[in-house]
């Protein structure tokens, strides 16, 4: 068996942090196995070393490698790149195609971002795991195929598992080891000797001197987070190396290449944003609404108050509260009479008045009628009486004003543009 320092000398890994050494440990451990393993880990952090590690160890390392990025390719098709289609099984198909687990048959298939898989290639994905068995997109036939199976992930498995966007039962036939390679902020040791080796190796790429760290510089190196780990140190190293004239960088030039979120605080991020929104929002309207059907209850307690007792002082005094709150919004400026006609859009007023809460209260014959057999007559009478009510009392305060609509608007409780309609509605 490899020692670690000689697997990581002969597929390139560069590093000496412990975690990363164990890691290596189990993939050369495994390999000999057909185990399936699951390799998890930051993007960027360099996962597609181990599945190359764990074939070349293996018994099929004479068989095919075929690494397949699952997120690359269109949900839509996934089906017939993994597991190939039949001629004629959609549009397109013009001829039979094998999928990826036929042609790697006695090799080794990487699935990276295994992730993001649809749930029904999930599902074809575990009959393969579980018998070998798989069936062609448009086909009836069952076919085998003997393939060992590494995938690779940057999401929290058991998050999507919890969210429905994973199956849990492939994730266990996936992950029977599962290998976890650190982030590069947890590698501090191998970040300056990490940049050394790309600088070394882009020099030699482009034809020109290797740039150097200066102490400061190299200080700030180890202070960046480095969200995108390996991959984003790699590309910051090749732009220095092609951009700066001067091969000996300081600090003040190695952070106009570095992001402004440099922090090497762990981010707060909310994942109920859009639900707290629609929460705030579904909040408001009942709020709304029930503000509508309280008022709704205001006009119809004063408008009992008037039915019962007349538009005296005392009605007035007693529900000033409940007539300001309705009505102290209303203008009380003076309205000229051509400015509304007939089609004016009615408001919510005192004297519209809405269905009583209480019928016997104004039934005319005060007789007591079976309320389930003639609700719809009583609904006309009440009606009628209360636009005679209205009527009455609208005559009254004008003849006691000597017409005067301020005066009388006042003392109904009601805007002068209020009256102002009535008056123009019943043609007084």
């Amino acid at each position: 068996m490899e020692s670690v320092q000689a697997i990581k000398q002969r597929f390139g890994i560069i590093g000496n942090d412990h975690k990363l050494n164990r890691a290596i440990e189990k993939a050369i451990q495994v390999a000999p196995t057909d185990i399936s393993v699951l390799v998890t880990g930051e993007s960027g952090v360099g996962k597609e070393s181990i599945p190359k590690i764990i074939h070349q160890l293996s018994h099929r390392k004479h068989g095919k490698y075929i690494a397949v990025n699952c997120g690359a390719i269109p949900e839509g098709t996934i089906d017939s790149e993994l597991f190939g289609h039949e001629k004629g099984a959609f549009t397109g198909a013009t001829q039979t195609r094998s999928g990826y687990f036929e042609v790697a048959d006695g090799g080794t298939i990487f699935l990276d971002e295994v992730g993001e898989l649809p749930l029904t290639t999930q599902v074809r994905l575990l009959r393969v795991l579980e018998n070998g068995e798989f069936i062609k997109v448009g086909s009836s036939k069952v076919q085998k195929t003997n393939v060992r199976i590494v995938a690779a992930t940057n999401v929290n498995m058991f998050e999507a598992i919890e969210k429905g966007k994973f199956r849990e039962d492939l994730y266990y036939r996936l992950s029977t080891v599962e290998i976890s390679l650190p982030p590069l902020r947890d590698r501090q040791e191998d970040i300056h000797l990490l940049f050394r080796k790309f600088a070394s190796d882009f020099a030699l790429k482009y034809k020109m001197p290797t740039v150097k760290l200066t102490d400061d510089a190299a200080a700030l190196l180890l202070k960046f987070r480095w969200n995108g780990n390996i991959r984003q140190l790699r590309n910051v190293a090749e732009q220095i190396s092609v951009l700066e004239e001067n091969r000996t960088i300081n600090a003040q030039t190695l952070k106009t290449y570095l992001p402004e979120t440099s922090s090497n605080l762990p981010a707060v991020i909310s994942s109920t944003k859009s639900e707290s929104d629609f929460s705030s929002e579904r909040e408001i309207l009942y709020k709304v609404l029930f503000d509508m059907k309280s008022d709704l209850n205001d006009l119809k307690k004063l408008t009992m108050e008037l039915m019962k007792h007349g538009n005296d002082k005392n009605v007035q005094k007693d529900n000033e509260s409940l007539i300001q709150k309705i009505y102290g919004n209303e203008s009380d400026a003076e309205y000229d009479d051509t400015t509304y006609d007939n089609n004016t859009e009615d408001d919510l007023e005192i004297l519209s008045i809405p269905e009583p809460a209480n019928t016997a209260l104004i039934d005319p014959s005060n007789n007591a009628l079976d309320k389930y057999h003639f609700a719809e007559e009583i609904e006309e009478e009440e009606t009628l009486s209360l636009q005679d009510k209205e009527l009455e009392l609208i005559k009254k305060s004008l003849e006691r004003h000597q017409g005067k609509r301020k005066l009388a608007a006042a003392e109904l409780g009601i805007s002068e543009r209020t009256l102002y309609r009535k008056i123009k509605q019943y043609d007084l």
